[in-house]
């Protein structure tokens, strides 16, 4: 025969004993000095884009989904999205719109 073992509930007892801590005294002249860093998880929120660059954009992708849109070199038609987007970024930050710079591609990081 095999032996069984106890099946258990899995509840423990809770025990009253308590561990005791050592007391610190308080004292004036202890201060905590060091300063916690931001993490830059809290920023106030301002306005990446100004509302030229919205007024830009809008019109670029209007005129794409219409098939003016041509892009500057080529002067092929604009089929995509960002590039309607991008287009119209570009020509606010021309204007001197409040645009962000554009992000950094690899042929144009130094």
């Amino acid at each position: 025969m095999a032996v069984r073992k106890k099946k258990t509930t899995g509840t423990r007892k809770k025990t009253a004993t308590r561990k005791k801590t050592a007391t610190r005294k308080k004292t004036a002249t202890r201060k905590k000095t060091t300063t916690r860093k931001k993490t830059g998880a809290r920023k106030k929120s301002t306005r990446k884009y100004g509302a030229e660059a919205g007024k830009k954009v809008e019109r670029a992708i209007h005129e794409m989904q219409r098939g003016e849109l041509k892009s500057g070199r080529s002067g092929k038609k604009v089929t995509s999205r960002k590039q309607a987007i991008a287009i119209g970024l570009s020509e606010a930050r021309a204007a001197g719109g409040k645009v962000p710079l554009p992000k950094q591609t690899g042929s144009t990081k130094k």
